[in-house]
């Protein structure tokens, strides 16, 4: 049986490479716009506004519990541009109608990782954190302040914390070692919980928010964590990180960002680049039981363009069956009717 139960739905083009989609009340949709490093709101009728203009490049995005947008914003992106024939833009050159956008490396103008705070009435925004400091190794006596590199994804839990994902960046012949981020909305506490991780993307928690989910996307691997607290993850996985592996396999050789989870429990992963660096195909959403069960890949072929980067959605609509879709390389929000509904975020905003 088909998770995907319509067509796909575009509703919005011309966005600047999309991500961190939130569904709010009214019908529009908050996306997060990484070349444009704007946070715009998209209506139903597909008209953007830019909510604020938050520079670097803004990723993942949540409504935390005082209302506001909480934004992992990971600092700027070289990007490269591909015709849809499969050829490369000369970096410098304008590119034509069509082109599909990447992310690269850490630009020049690179502004260093933080994690921003956004007022959706006012689009003032503040910066919260920018550092945190941690061991240099497991059990060592003394901490280091390490700067954020590329915050990417975040997902709050009901006690009001935030867990954040941090993908790092790229150079060339070189890329960080990132980790994982437990930190209170207030901006008094951030900590490093899980270090060192291979690229971690999407960042999900389970119904009863006792599991904790995060996709690492070169190593094509969703792992997770069991909880047995806010922030406390229990020291119960077979791994040195106590981490559990949810599944490795994933469809073609794709590579995996952002993810939800719906009522079931079931973990939806954004997967991109399918057929490797083959610009004319398209991505999906692999969805996997929370027993590690592949149940199915939905395939984003969205009118007559290629999507082979997808990164990121989110459920919403009235019984949160519509799944709401950003498609960073061809610049779209797109929307499709899901059979189960998705998971309730923890927060949102009530009036908007």
């Amino acid at each position: 049986m088909s998770f995907k139960t319509s067509d796909f739905k575009v509703i919005c083009s011309g966005l600047g490479y999309p991500e961190g989609p939130v569904a709010l009340p009214d019908g529009s949709v908050l996306v997060c716009e990484i070349s444009a490093g704007a946070l715009s709101r998209i209506t139903p009728d597909g008209q953007r506004t830019v909510v604020a203009q938050l520079g670097g490049s803004p990723n993942g995005a949540a409504i935390g519990p005082d209302g506001k947008v909480y934004v992992c914003n990971s600092g700027g992106f070289a990007f490269l541009y591909f015709r849809q024939d499969g050829s490369l833009v000369m970096p410098g050159s304008a590119p034509p109608p069509g082109a599909i956008c990447l992310t690269g490396d850490q630009p020049p103008t690179y502004t260093g990782g933080s994690i921003q705070r956004v007022d959706l009435a006012t689009g003032t925004f503040e910066t919260l954190y920018t550092q945190c400091s941690a061991p240099d190794f497991p059990g060592a006596p003394t901490s280091t302040t390490h700067p954020l590199r590329g915050p990417d994804d975040l997902v709050f839990d009901e006690q009001g914390g935030f867990w954040f994902t941090d993908w790092g960046k790229s150079r060339p012949r070189e890329r960080d070692i990132p980790g994982l981020y437990y930190a209170k909305a207030d901006g008094s506490s951030i900590i490093e919980k899980v270090f060192p991780l291979n690229a971690p993307n999407g960042v999900a928690l389970s119904p009863d928010g006792r599991r904790l989910y995060v996709a690492e996307t070169y190593t094509r691997m969703v792992r997770f964590w069991e909880l047995d607290g806010p922030g406390q993850i229990a020291k119960t996985g077979p791994a040195i990180d106590h981490s559990h592996v949810l599944t490795s396999q994933v469809h073609g050789v794709g590579i995996l960002d952002s993810m939800k989870v719906d009522e079931d429990g079931n973990v939806y992963v954004v997967t991109m680049l399918d057929d490797g660096y083959v610009v004319r195909s398209n991505g999906g959403l692999t969805i996997i039981s929370p027993e590690g069960e592949r149940l199915e890949f939905i395939d984003l072929e969205v009118g007559e363009w290629f999507d082979p980067l997808p990164s990121n959605f989110c459920f919403g609509g009235p019984d949160r069956r519509t799944a709401f879709i950003t498609l960073g390389g061809t610049g779209r929000l797109v929307s499709c009717q899901m059979r189960v509904p998705g998971l309730k975020p923890a927060y949102n905003v009530t009036t908007t």
